[in-house]
């Protein structure tokens, strides 16, 4: 989907055999990935991503809405930003992937 001049890519964890287990200190979380048996650090904004993930494939736009901070001093560009950089670091970590086929072009409507 084409949405304010960007494509919708929607991502996922790796495959429904990969299990994350999480644990939780104030803000930080381990998550140990049964895939790969690697265990990774995270901050509260990147398990809550890996979270939401867990539960079904998103796009970074609605997952900058579910998962936006209180904090006004940014835009919302700048917010979705930040989360497609950490959805780019949980590839590279390979907790996550692109969904397959997911990304469709519409172009926008005349006005």
């Amino acid at each position: 989907m084409y949405l304010n001049g960007k494509f919708k890519m929607k991502w996922q964890i790796i495959s429904s055999d990969q299990a994350l287990y999480f644990h939780s200190w104030d803000n930080e979380y381990v998550v140990y990935n049964s895939l790969s048996g690697d265990t990774h650090l995270l901050n509260l904004t990147a398990s809550r991503v890996l979270m939401k993930l867990q539960q079904s494939p998103t796009d970074a736009i609605t997952l900058t809405k579910l998962i936006a901070s209180t904090d006004q001093s940014e835009s919302n560009a700048e917010k979705e930003l930040q989360i497609e950089h950490l959805l780019a670091e949980l590839n590279t970590l390979n907790l996550i992937e692109k969904c397959q086929n997911t990304i469709t072009y519409t172009p926008p409507s005349c006005r």
